[in-house]
């Protein structure tokens, strides 16, 4: 069974950066799609990318777009989700998912894999 642990959350002002990483134990990230969410306290979890299995091309949210950078790094079986000029309405519990496909920016999958979050609090 896949494994996910993310990592790197905190508290940052707005207009500053977090890198979150996403680690996968016992088995390879290169067969699946990956996905990032979020979820903001009382609101619905919602996806902000996802990065295809294949040429590891990624679809963001429009949201994020041109704020938020994934980059892949699979000699470590890791994802990261670099993320800057942070804005207040970011602020959420982070994760990452292991799945089938990407539907735009959202991963799919007949068994959704995901991590337990890490927090990100963006506020002054």
């Amino acid at each position: 069974q896949v494994q996910l642990v993310e990592s790197g959350g905190g508290l940052v002002q707005p207009g500053g950066s977090l890198r979150l990483s996403c680690a996968a134990f016992t088995v390879t990230l290169d067969y699946y799609a990956i996905g990032w969410f979020r979820q903001a306290p009382g609101e619905e979890r919602e996806g902000i990318s996802c990065t295809e299995s294949t040429d590891r091309s990624t679809t963001y949210a429009e949201d994020v777009k041109g704020r938020f950078t994934v980059s892949v790094d699979r000699a470590k079986n890791m994802v990261y989700l670099q993320m800057d000029s942070l804005k207040p309405g970011d602020t959420g519990t982070y994760y990452c998912a292991a799945g089938d496909y990407c539907s735009g920016h959202i991963v799919r999958a007949a068994r959704m894999i995901r991590g337990p979050g890490t927090q990100v609090t963006v506020s002054s």
